[in-house]
């Protein structure tokens, strides 16, 4: 895949099974972001992000990057979607695990902030719906300094 391809591009690459519930995911995560992420394509996945113009500084990991929120792919197995947030945010991802059960008859399958559908028909859009609106750029922005504030130096 072209590190930059279009997300049209992306989506027609995967498998006929796959596209209409990527596509769905990609649509109702883009529709309910609030104002301020942007999205991107790049390394077999859509990604919703902090554009330089809000948060400068950009990714630690790589500043040359935008600060990553939410990441959707589809791999072999299942259908994923990273969300930061929920990996940052004991108080949203109670919320979530919580709520999980009342959208979806599935067990939830789920990493620190990766949700895993295994079947394509199962993925909860309406709860996903809700989660893409509970935080903003600059709260999550926020979330992410305090998770690598620089820590006081030690009295010796």
């Amino acid at each position: 895949m072209a590190p930059n391809q279009t997300i049209e591009t992306f989506l027609a690459t995967l498998p006929e099974d796959r596209q209409a519930a990527v596509r769905q995911l990609h649509a109702v995560v883009s529709e309910h972001l609030p104002a301020g992420f942007a999205e991107s394509c790049a390394g077999n996945m859509i990604h919703f992000v902090v554009p330089h113009g809000l948060y400068p500084a950009g990714y630690h990991c790589n500043p040359k990057q935008p600060l990553p929120f939410i990441s959707i792919a589809s791999t072999k197995s299942h259908i994923a979607l990273h969300h930061l947030g929920l990996y940052g945010s004991p108080e949203l991802l109670q919320w979530f695990q919580e709520a999980y059960p009342g959208y979806s008859k599935t067990k939830l399958d789920m990493g620190k902030g990766c949700v895993r559908f295994k079947k394509p028909e199962t993925i909860p859009f309406d709860l996903i719906k809700e989660l893409a609106q509970k935080m903003t750029p600059e709260e999550w922005i926020a979330q992410y300094e305090s998770a690598f504030a620089p820590k006081p130096a030690a009295k010796k």
